[in-house]
């Protein structure tokens, strides 16, 4: 009789562990568990071990850590109407796992395609100048944009970052083109500035050399001992005429004065 009784209750015993062991949920550090009773909200749980129900309570697992997402590449229009390409990554992460499950369906597609919106009405704002120089600034924008989107999602956007900016065959070679000139145009500044320069310094020469006769002669014999090291069999030197009037000048002067 009493192995009978047993035999009896061995089924009810087996589902009872099957129950404890349903009920039994161990949740990861980095883990939350939003648990239901009977289709409500009751409350966030984990991580450590989480006792469920079987039937009247229903949990939803959700990861905390950051997700590193690709955002697929995007047509942007530029301000200046250049069509380009870019892709970006975006990192985020779950700070309130009610909010995360409650108030979106799914909280990576909706995160995906409102990245991919986001970029591109905000790179559309920016010419391709823009784009290419001030990435940090545009990636900020983008970042603060998005943060403030998913707030109600319980989700925050830690870092946005422009990847790569494709350009096509047209393009890059007018940029080439653009900076060549640019480059050109600096050169010929710089240019221009050492002529001015130049200038000045020697105006600034001739104004002292026609203060003192004599540092004009001692000037000109300096050329002389210079051109005098030329390997040249036949040299012309032209000597400017005030110069020789004012040795003339000179010497006329020591003679009538020891005469």
């Amino acid at each position: 009789m009493m192995i009978d009784l047993q035999l009896g209750f061995a089924p009810f015993i087996l589902l009872l562990i099957f129950l404890v062991v349903a009920s039994i949920k161990i949740l990861r550090e980095y883990e939350r568990g939003v648990i239901f009773m009977l289709g409500r909200f009751w409350k966030v749980k984990g991580p450590g071990l989480v006792i469920v129900i079987p039937g009247i309570q229903q949990i939803v697992k959700v990861d905390l850590r950051v997700v590193t997402m690709d955002v697929p590449s995007q047509d942007v229009i530029s301000r200046d109407n250049v069509s380009v390409k870019v892709n970006a990554i975006v990192f985020f992460r779950v700070v309130d796992a009610e909010k995360a499950i409650i108030q979106v369906e799914n909280f990576l597609m909706a995160t995906s395609q409102l990245a991919q919106t986001t970029l591109r009405a905000v790179l559309g704002k920016h010419e391709l100048d823009e784009m290419l120089a001030e990435r940090e600034r545009l990636n900020l924008d983008v970042q603060q944009i998005l943060d403030a989107q998913t707030d109600s999602w319980g989700i925050k956007v830690t870092n946005v970052e422009i990847k790569h900016i494709d350009l096509n065959e047209n393009m890059i070679r007018a940029i080439a083109r653009q900076a060549e000139a640019e480059r050109e145009r600096r050169a010929k500044v710089i240019h221009a500035e050492g002529e001015r320069q130049a200038a000045e310094a020697l105006k600034d020469a001739a104004e002292m050399l026609s203060r003192e006769p004599a540092a004009m002669q001692l000037r000109y014999l300096q050329t002389l001992t210079q051109v005098a090291g030329d390997k040249s069999s036949t040299l012309v030197f032209p000597v400017p005429v005030d110069l020789i009037g004012k040795l003339f000048n000179v010497k006329d002067g020591k003679g009538a004065a020891g005469d």
